[in-house]
């Protein structure tokens, strides 16, 4: 991978309220897809995970 080249591709974005977003990542080498959640000056990022509570790949 070269300096320029992203590794990450934002592939979902949802306004919750004013402040608060949800954004779905991913990951262009594996596939795994992660959720970050922002909200006002806090945020927290987790792998999205299936009904059967594996990760979600997306390739």
């Amino acid at each position: 991978m070269t300096k320029n080249e992203k590794r990450f591709e934002k592939v979902h974005s949802e306004k919750m309220s004013f402040m608060d977003t949800v954004e779905i990542f991913r990951d262009i080498q594996t596939g795994v897809c992660y959720m970050w959640r922002s909200g006002g000056n806090s945020g927290g990022l987790t792998a999205l995970l299936g009904p059967d509570g594996r990760p979600v790949i997306q390739h």
